[in-house]
């Protein structure tokens, strides 16, 4: 009689237990409801990269002196450098300039190496293509610089999402928000 007692105390307790997980999960679950939508909607509007963002390399070929720099710190010597010796003035001379960003690793390491500031990285990250052999990109291409997303008016940017202690998002500071709150 004991036994069967004590079985019942031991279920009943593991049934409040059982109860007490599903009604913390339940409130979980209408924590969740409760909060406004964060997904951002991705080709209308794009996050602002933070400051130190690396993304695309940018090449500046006129300040280059094809020290090979950039090749020799990069950890999969990534960079193609072509040059010639002009042996008139017994300098090197770039004649082409490439680099593959379906193999770099984004490390910075060129840039922060390169004695003449030719290589900076930009706030571009959109390099997705059907093609891996279009990633390789020439002098030509690496010159181009990027439409900056503040000045991209198509799109709404998002400069500020953060999330407060208590979990719930804060929201978003359009453009116009910001010119109108900097004037």
């Amino acid at each position: 009689m004991f036994s069967i007692i004590n079985g019942l105390k031991n279920y009943s307790e593991q049934a409040i237990q059982a109860g007490r997980y599903i009604g913390q999960g339940f409130l979980v679950t209408l924590d969740h409801m409760n909060r406004s939508p964060i997904t951002i909607q991705y080709p209308y509007e794009k996050l602002i990269p933070s400051e130190r963002f690396r993304g695309r390399i940018h090449f500046e070929f006129d300040k280059c002196i094809a020290c090979e720099v950039c090749v020799r710190v990069c950890p999969i010597n990534l960079p193609v450098v072509d040059w010639e010796l002009k042996k008139t003035v017994k300098k090197k001379q770039l004649k082409n300039y490439s680099i593959d960003f379906g193999v770099c690793i984004f490390c910075g390491n060129c840039v922060e190496y390169c004695p003449t500031n030719c290589l900076s990285m930009t706030e571009e990250y959109e390099l997705s293509t059907y093609n891996r052999y279009e990633l390789n990109y020439d002098q030509t291409a690496l010159g181009r610089l990027p439409i900056s997303l503040i000045d991209d008016l198509i799109i709404e940017n998002i400069f500020n999402f953060s999330f407060s202690p208590n979990g719930k998002g804060e929201g978003h500071i359009n453009h116009r928000n910001v010119t109108n709150f900097v004037n």
